[in-house]
This record gives structure tokens, C-alpha cells and sequence, in this order.
């Protein structure tokens, strides 16, 4: 035996159900009236100054040696796509940056190993090379030190690994040609990905 089966609430079911259909008007209504939460005028300005202070930190950290410069800029622009609610900003704007990021620090990571492994360098080289390149600004040499630091660290750790001093030498200058051309992409992507950020702001 099949089981009862009430008609008329049947009939009600599929009334309103075509009546769901016909107009979906509500529905819309209700999202156009669900509010955007916004900030206030001063959190909105601290915020986006945060924002700020993180890409140029950023821009800093790219240059310095041994620092996630891209990821932090990253970070900034990040945080700006979501003070706006990824209105501007969008995912697919940020999955490119993030693909930006992750080539830039590819890109940094291959030059200056294949730069070290070129001329034969020590672990103790290459950690001198990062080490010099930070300690050089920090000591006062400002853009000397900060050019030549990764040069004399990785002659000194090489020199701590007992190398020759002529061997030492070439290993530095080898160590840091890889650094600088590690640098020099990683700049040039990070100058990329301002570009696009700043695109899809003012768009």
C-alpha cells in the first residue's frame, strides 16, 4: 500500500515554488539592503597608511640582502584590497601579485645560488654574503656598505672556511654578482606589482 498523500498541500507546494520563480525580486532586495561595513574617516586613513608603511618597507627590505621584501610589500597590498572589500582590488588582481611575489623570490633564490655555486662557495660565504649586506647599512656605511657588505661578508666567510685569500676574493665577487642579480629581479617585479596595484586602485 502507498502511503497517503495530501493533495492539496501538494498543489500549495508547487504554487508557491512558481511563485519563487516567477519573481526572485526579494531575494535581490535582500542583498541590496544588506549594508557594506565601512570605516570610520580615521580608522579608513590609518589603515591605508598601514598599508603604506608596509609596501615601503617592503621597497626597503627588496634591496637589503636576506630580507622577504616581496612578501611584505605583498602584505601592504593585501591589506589595501581588503580595507576597500576587494571592491578595486580584486582576487584575480591578487593572484597575480602573488604570482609576482613567488617569482621574485624564485628568482632571488636561483641567482644567488647559482652565482655561489659558479665560483665554488662555502655555506660560511654565502651566510657572510647575507650578513655583510644587512650589517653594512646598520654599521653607518649607508649605500657603500650597503653595496660592498655582501662582498666583504662572503670574502670573510670564506676565509673562515681557510680559503686562500685570492680564492676567497673571487668567491666573494662571484657570491655577490649572484646577490646583485637576484636584487636587480627582484626589484623590477616589485616595481611590476606597484604598477598593477596602483592600476587597479584608480580604475
Amino acid at each position: 500500500m502507498l502511503p497517503a498523500f495530501d493533495i492539496t498541500a501538494s498543489d500549495r507546494l508547487l504554487e508557491l515554488a512558481a511563485e519563487i520563480d516567477a519573481d526572485d525580486s526579494w531575494a535581490q532586495a535582500i542583498v541590496d539592503s544588506t549594508p557594506m561595513p565601512d570605516w570610520p574617516p580615521v580608522t579608513h586613513a590609518l589603515l591605508w597608511l598601514g598599508a603604506g608603511v608596509l609596501i615601503v618597507a617592503g621597497f626597503i627590505g627588496t634591496v637589503l640582502p636576506g630580507l622577504p621584501g616581496v612578501l611584505i610589500i605583498y602584505a601592504g597590498m593585501w591589506l589595501g584590497a581588503w580595507i576597500d572589500h576587494f571592491t578595486r582590488v580584486g582576487w584575480p588582481t591578487l593572484l597575480i601579485l602573488g604570482v609576482l611575489t613567488a617569482l621574485a623570490l624564485v628568482a632571488d633564490l636561483i641567482a644567488s645560488l647559482l652565482g655561489a655555486k659558479r665560483v665554488g662557495a662555502s655555506r660560511q660565504a654565502l651566510i657572510g654574503s647575507v650578513l655583510g649586506g644587512l650589517a653594512g647599512p646598520l654599521l653607518g656605511f649607508g649605500l657603500v656598505g650597503l653595496l660592498f657588505g655582501p662582498f666583504v661578508g662572503a670574502v670573510i666567510g670564506e676565509l673562515i672556511a681557510r680559503r686562500p685569500m685570492i680564492a676567497a676574493a673571487r668567491v666573494g665577487f662571484g657570491t655577490w654578482l649572484g646577490l646583485l642579480a637576484g636584487t636587480l629581479v627582484k626589484i623590477a617585479l616589485a616595481v611590476s606589482m606597484l604598477g598593477i596595484f596602483v592600476t587597479a586602485c584608480l580604475l
